[in-house]
């Protein structure tokens, strides 16, 4: 008999159940705290007073909000399943705050 020195994984230890699915242990208050940032991050634009002409397309404001919650989601978060939650929030907040009078104007 041959015997197979394996390290135990105890089921307490695990990242991932034995059916592939992620646990994922994070207080109600963290998670709401990063969709608060998330939201925040989405307000904020860079508008201008008066639109520039970037080939025949005016622009009146870029997304300076989006571009720095996208890189820290991408680095912060652990988990698949919030990544995809913070960026629709992040997206949907962005495209809603382009048509209010939120962000910085030059």
């Amino acid at each position: 008999m041959s015997v197979k020195n394996r390290q135990r994984t105890y089921a307490r230890n695990r990242a991932f159940s034995r059916r592939g699915h992620e646990k994922i242990f994070e207080p109600d208050g963290v998670y709401f705290l990063k969709l608060v940032g998330v939201i925040l991050l989405g307000t904020l634009w860079l508008k201008f007073a008066a639109p520039l002409m970037l080939g025949g397309i005016p622009i009146t404001g870029l997304p300076i909000g989006l571009v720095v919650g996208l890189i820290l989601i991408a680095k912060l978060e652990k988990y698949q399943q919030n990544r995809k939650i913070l960026y629709a929030i992040l997206l949907m907040s962005t495209v809603i705050s382009y048509f209010l009078p939120a962000g910085i104007v030059l």
